[in-house]
């Protein structure tokens, strides 16, 4: 019997490349003399870009009309306004997609603050939070979205994840809200957030 003894693949616990301890959160880069900033980005996944519905428009449009116009020459020209209008339709549902790919939830925890936006359509809110002040729950149960209040104002989000994530999400959202009220005071993060 003999013994092969091979270095591992995974990092160890202690190197540079182990994971982050977030599991829907990226830490950004802080300033100097700054606590680390969290970031918690959800978005819709889109298929395509704006640029590629443009050129898959563009492709149909030359071969539903080139269709159409042989269909002219060869005498049937009832097909050349059905094209258009079908080119019509397909233009419309595109511009509905492209209009919401770029659909996002934000939300940045940095200097006792809890900011976020929510992108819909060509519309935008936004909400900012006292890290001290803000409750994470969910809205009607486990599967539905989570509500941040605070100060009077509330936000959902979680629209952009799995029903089954979203609680998860909500602990890691909690435990980055205490983690950052631990941490003692700056001077800068005394002052009331602008909004």
């Amino acid at each position: 019997m003999s013994v092969s003894i091979a270095t591992s693949a995974w990092p160890t616990p202690g190197s540079p490349h182990t994971a982050s301890a977030w599991r829907f959160a990226r830490e950004l880069p802080a300033g100097k003399g700054e606590a680390t900033a969290l970031q918690w980005l959800m978005a819709r996944h889109s298929s395509f870009s704006c640029a590629q519905l443009v050129a898959v428009y563009a492709l149909l449009s030359v071969v539903a009309l080139g269709i159409g116009v042989a269909f002219w020459f060869a005498g049937a020209p009832a097909i050349l306004p059905l094209a258009g209008i079908e080119l019509l339709m397909l233009g419309t549902a595109f511009w509905l997609c492209a209009r919401h790919a770029q659909d996002a939830e934000t939300i940045t925890l940095a200097a006792r603050e809890l900011r976020v936006e929510r992108r819909f359509g060509r519309g935008v809110d936004h909400a900012a939070f006292r890290a001290e002040w803000v409750r994470v729950e969910p809205e009607h149960g486990d599967g539905s979205l989570i509500e941040l209040s605070g100060q009077g104002q509330r936000m959902r989000v979680g629209r952009y994840l799995r029903p089954e994530l979203r609680m998860a999400l909500a602990r890691e959202l909690r435990l980055a809200l205490r983690r950052e009220c631990a941490r003692p005071l700056t001077p800068d993060a005394s002052v009331e957030p602008q909004r």
